[in-house]
C-alpha cells in the first residue's frame, strides 16, 4: 500500500492521532500541539474533543500558514496558531497546558525537556515513540493498542508533579 493511498493516510494520520486521547489525562481543558507540522495529532483530536483549547506551534511559516488556513476552513474554534519556535516562546507560555503532544522525528530527549516547560503541574507530555524504543532520562514508555488489531502504539509519557 502506497503512502498517497486514503486508506493509509486515515490509519496513518487520523487514526494514529487519535490514539494520543489514551494517554492524555481527561478532560483536557488545553493542549499544545508541539511542532505541528501538518496538523497531526493536535487537530484529529479537536475534531473529537471540540471543547479543547488547542494551541498547533509551527515554526515554519509556510505550515503555520496551512494550519490557519485548515483551522479557518474546519471552522474550528478555540484554536491558536502561533508560528514560532519553542524555545522562544517557552517562557510566555510556561505552566499554561493540560497536555503537549508531538509527533517525534529526531532526538526525543532535548524536546521532552522543552515540551515540559508548557505543562502545568499534574499534566502531561506525549510523544509518539519509535519502534524499538530506548531508556528515557525523562518519563516512561507506554503502550497502547494501536488503530490494526495486532497493532500497538508507543508513547513516552512524562507527568509534571
Amino acid at each position: 500500500m502506497g503512502s498517497t493511498e486514503p486508506r493509509w493516510i486515515v490509519e496513518n494520520l487520523f487514526l494514529d492521532s487519535l490514539l494520543y486521547l489514551k494517554v492524555l489525562p481527561m478532560p483536557l481543558g488545553s493542549l499544545l500541539d508541539l511542532g505541528s507540522g501538518a496538523g497531526f495529532p493536535g487537530v484529529p483530536i479537536k475534531i473529537v474533543e471540540p471543547g479543547v483549547r488547542l494551541t498547533l506551534l509551527e515554526a515554519r511559516r509556510r505550515r503555520a500558514s496551512f494550519l490557519a488556513a485548515v483551522v479557518r476552513e474546519l471552522r474550528l474554534e478555540r484554536v491558536e496558531v502561533l508560528n514560532a519556535r519553542a524555545e522562544g516562546v517557552a517562557a510566555d507560555l510556561a505552566g499554561r497546558f493540560d497536555a503537549v503532544v508531538m509527533r517525534c522525528a529526531g532526538r526525543l530527549e532535548p524536546l521532552m525537556a522543552l515540551a515540559n516547560e508548557f505543562v502545568r503541574p499534574g499534566g502531561v507530555v506525549v510523544a509518539s515513540g519509535p519502534p524499538t524504543p530506548k531508556p528515557l532520562a525523562l518519563g516512561e514508555w507506554v503502550d497502547v493498542s494501536g488503530a490494526r488489531p495486532s497493532g500497538v502504539r508507543r508513547f513516552a509519557l512524562l507527568r509534571r508533579t
